[in-house]
């Protein structure tokens, strides 16, 4: 089907990672399941980078029609890099906004490539509607994108109420701003978990022991200390002596060297394994087994709670996301790592979490968000921001 069939909304839904479009997987089937929708998705990003995994097939195995393929990352992980692919993701989805404009367009989250995409649309008048804005990662340059994400964007679905005030303090309108919850925790009711045996089949993995599960992406404001930062985990994970499965890091500046390292790690600890791209069922799955989770991915902040899984967060990238107290807080040095560590394995510990609630929603964010592409008036009204002030 092509974009703009007549008396039907079209709605653009950019993707740009694996960890986007995990999120979105249940909401893109709202959106094509529904009559008077029409999902136009678009692939950017790390999904078209060999270097990151790509990802885009896996889009493809699971169906969906790809209504754009545009390529935006530049092979290398400088910080002028970075900024070159910024430029050329505004380059590009201008390009493709000048051939036709979805009647909304949704962007997820804080990064670079969605920015460009807001961006790019800013001159067109195309209303954008922002996922998960409101919240904080002090620790990276995604904190500032995600605010300016706000400010380019004209609906707000935000997670938690908490999220929601943020958003109208930034001088959004109250009625542009949706609590929604957080649309990947509606995975949780369509997921078919695997078995640790299917796991270990499709992944090559061993998993009859206790073990870890990790993910560690580039700190962007302090991207100078990534060599440092991930030897003293990588030291803390040779000490605990747990087996360990690693994801692999963002496309963000300082990527090389964690994945350098990482697969130098598993080389030398046999009882770990690298594994560039898990997708949504598979990771579900591990960490519904895991001991616990190690590292600084918003993973372990949002969707963690939901299995009452004990976390260690390390460092600052996610400073000021609301946690629940599955989440311990470690600074970078290895020892603090592994005491964090210790107290996350501990038995009393995982027993203290039973009947933990999720602070960020309830797995019924997709049809909130679907209700309100239904039913939101299109046009000048929609378009044309006021600054609400605070009182």
């Amino acid at each position: 089907m092509h974009c703009g069939d007549a008396g039907v909304r079209t709605i653009g839904v950019v993707t740009t990672s694996r960890a986007d479009y995990g999120i979105y997987r249940p909401l893109l089937d709202a959106i094509r399941n529904d009559p008077e929708l029409q999902l136009c998705l678009l692939v950017s990003g790390m999904h078209l980078s060999s270097e990151c995994g790509l990802t885009v097939s896996e889009i493809e195995v699971d169906g969906y029609e790809i209504t754009e393929r545009v390529e935006v990352l530049i092979a290398s992980d400088t910080p002028e890099a970075i900024g070159k692919s910024m430029g050329l993701g505004v380059i590009g989805f201008a390009q493709v906004f000048s051939r036709w404009r979805p009647d909304v367009l949704i962007v997820l989250g804080d990064r670079f490539e969605m920015h460009a995409v807001a961006l790019a649309a800013l001159p067109f008048k195309i209303p954008v509607a922002h996922l998960s804005g409101g919240e904080l990662t002090e620790g990276a340059i995604d904190d500032t994108l995600r605010h300016s994400l706000t400010k380019l964007s004209h609906l707000h679905f935000v997670s938690t109420q908490e999220y929601a005030r943020r958003v109208i303090q930034l001088g959004e309108e109250p009625w542009r701003v949706i609590v929604s919850g957080e649309p990947g925790l509606d995975n949780l009711r369509s997921v078919n978990m695997l078995s640790r045996s299917e796991l270990e089949v499709r992944y090559q993995l061993r998993l009859d022991r206790p073990f870890l599960l990790v993910t560690y992406h580039p700190v962007t404001l302090e991207y100078e200390h990534t060599e440092w930062q991930i030897g003293e985990l990588l030291a803390a994970l040779r000490e605990i002596r747990f087996p360990v499965i690693f994801t692999s890091p963002n496309a963000d500046t300082g990527n090389r060297i964690i994945r350098e390292k990482l697969e130098q790690f598993v080389i030398a600890e046999s009882s770990s394994k690298l594994v560039g791209n898990f997708g949504t069922q598979a990771y579900f799955s591990l960490m519904s087994f895991a001991s616990a989770m190690v590292g600084n991915s918003s993973s372990g902040i949002v969707e963690a709670a939901s299995f009452q899984l004990p976390v260690v967060n390390v460092g600052t990238r996610q400073h000021g996301r609301i946690r629940a107290r599955n989440v311990l807080d470690v600074g970078y040095d290895r020892t603090e790592i592994f005491k964090g560590i210790q107290r996350a394995v501990d038995p009393q510990f995982r027993a203290s979490l039973e009947g933990l609630v999720n602070p960020y929603g309830n797995s019924d964010a997709s049809s909130v968000i679907v209700k309100c592409l239904n039913t939101i008036p299109l046009g000048d009204t929609l378009i044309r921001k006021k600054f609400h002030d605070v009182p």
